[in-house]
């Protein structure tokens, strides 16, 4: 099972350590101290350049790899002493005391996180009064995060209320949760017990969360590789084309596709595929004159009724 993020932090900190004592060291050597993948390692990796001791970029870790080796080029850099300028030391108090007050965080790394304040507060002096004055509240997101978060740690069974916009409905599931990941925004990928299969679901998208006192199993699946996007069309998936003007050249951006030819008036012709092609009708309403279906045309006519009774409800209330 996949890490948690929690668990991951734990690891790419411990990471930082271990590359500053072995300098050149085996990507292979290093992911099997670790108990990772060489892929899992990589994607550490990946992220570690973007890690250092300055919100404003100026000492960030300088550290690649060229597949067999890692080389971190400036651990003395890095490895000075920390000195905060005040908007950095308010900055952290703040999110600090702001991640302590997450629900579902385990007890422990509140306490830890907790004593790691009080210390900052000591060395910040009147800093730490200032921001004594400044909160920050989590939205529901957070509060999700952190359930979510536990239940992998606690290997127990979610109930979520989702929110399904293809459907437009919210439907009651029971989850095995198997890890969090972001790709532009949260989401949790776990085994639906509704529908027997793999799913993933965006975070903001969840109305309501509760863990379960059931253990949670879901069966050994291989992880699927994030690195090219959450969206991964396949080439058995079903062809849709869709027409946009000038004003809809965004939607090439935005969803993968096979291909993107130009039109006369400055628009596109976007051929692309999707396992689910009725989730396209509400990109053809949100669209509106900017774009339409073109085929399959049992999709191309759902849309344009979709719009013809949204255009009527709007005039029955006028």
């Amino acid at each position: 099972m996949a890490a948690n993020a929690i668990d991951q932090t734990r690891r790419m900190l411990s990471l930082v350590t271990y590359l500053r004592e072995r300098p050149g060291a085996h990507v292979a050597d290093v992911a099997r101290a670790f108990g990772i993948t060489e892929d899992e390692l990589i994607s550490d990796l990946d992220v570690l350049p973007m890690c250092g001791t300055s919100f404003r970029g100026g000492d960030l870790l300088d550290i690649d790899t060229d597949g067999d080796r890692i080389w971190w080029h400036n651990p003395d850099d890095v490895a000075a002493p920390l000195r905060l300028a005040a908007d950095e030391a308010t900055a952290l108090l703040v999110a600090a005391r702001a991640v302590a007050t997450l629900p579902g965080l385990r007890e422990g790394d509140r306490e830890a996180l907790l004593r790691a304040t009080a210390k900052l507060e000591t060395a910040a002096g009147e800093v730490a009064g200032a921001s004594a004055r400044l909160s920050v509240t989590f939205e529901s997101e957070g509060g999700v995060f952190a359930e979510v978060d536990r239940a992998i740690s606690e290997r127990r069974r979610l109930w979520v209320r989702y929110y399904s916009p293809a459907r437009d409905e919210l439907t009651e599931r029971e989850v095995d949760p198997i890890r969090l990941f972001a790709v532009g925004h949260t989401y949790m990928e776990a085994w639906c017990r509704l529908s027997e299969a793999r799913r993933t679901f965006r975070l903001d998208r969840v109305a309501e969360i509760r863990i379960l006192d059931e253990q949670s199993a879901p069966p050994e699946i291989e992880l699927r590789d994030l690195s090219e996007g959450l969206v991964q069309p396949s080439a058995e998936d079903p062809e849709v084309v869709v027409e946009v003007g000038p004003g809809g050249r965004w939607v090439a951006e935005y969803y993968p596709h096979d291909a993107a030819d130009e039109l006369p008036d400055g628009g596109l012709r976007i051929t692309l595929r999707t396992p689910a092609p009725a989730s396209l009708r509400r990109l053809a309403l949100r669209l509106g004159s900017d774009g339409r279906i073109v085929s399959p045309q049992d999709l191309a006519d759902s849309a344009r009724e979709a719009a013809t009774a949204a255009l009527a409800a709007y005039e029955s209330q006028a």
